[in-house]
């Protein structure tokens, strides 16, 4: 089997999904080979800079357009933004061949330190431990840190495991999880240049 060249890889990597419901209505499209550029719009400001933090440290562009019930609260907006995103990022994979498949990052910012890791293994599964100590950052439920990896994690069928290992600030402890996650995932979806197939003993992901 010939080996994918890098480029070829970059022509597909791109995917644009949509989700409207009664409570949302959200486009998104990411690019796993691009600079961090982001254009970013969900109606919880925090939630866009949190957004910003994973894509340009992950340098994927991305645009998210959101349209949600705020008036309600910041859930189902950042759920199913959530799950956009793991869709999107499953489909610009496509059939993972050539990737390391894994990824880690312990990302510090100032007194807090966050472990990222992520095996993009067709299995969801979210280890999360963080304990924030405020309700709110902005408009932005903290526990939605939370709900917004597992749908992440679940929609588009990876292993995430994300720890705050030490604590302090929660605008630090947010922010850093998600720059950890932007990292570990782009070290994930990064080239492999000794393998062409799927880096699997069962051949498939």
């Amino acid at each position: 089997m010939n080996k994918r060249s890098w480029q070829d890889m970059k022509k597909n990597r791109i995917a644009s999904c949509k989700r409207k419901t009664k409570e949302t209505d959200i486009e998104l499209t990411i690019n796993l080979d691009g600079h961090g550029k982001n254009q970013i719009d969900t109606g919880i400001p925090f939630f866009d800079h949190m957004l910003d933090g994973f894509a340009r440290h992950g340098l994927f562009d991305l645009t998210v357009s959101v349209k949600g019930d705020t008036e309600v609260d910041s859930h189902h907006t950042i759920e199913d933004t959530g799950i956009v995103l793991g869709h999107a990022i499953a489909e610009a994979l496509g059939d993972k061949a050539g990737i390391k498949r894994y990824g880690y990052f312990i990302l510090p910012m100032d007194e807090t330190l966050a472990l990222g890791a992520v095996d993009l293994s067709g299995r969801p599964y979210l280890n999360f431990q963080a304990e924030f100590t405020v309700p709110f950052l902005g408009t932005m439920d903290t526990e939605m840190v939370r709900e917004f990896f597992y749908a992440v994690s679940y929609s588009a069928a990876m292993n995430l495991h994300l720890k705050i290992l030490d604590a302090g600030n929660n605008h630090h402890m947010a922010e850093a999880l998600f720059k950890a996650f932007g990292k570990a995932l782009d070290l994930a979806v990064s080239e492999e240049p000794r393998i062409s197939e799927v880096w699997s003993t069962k051949g498939s992901l």
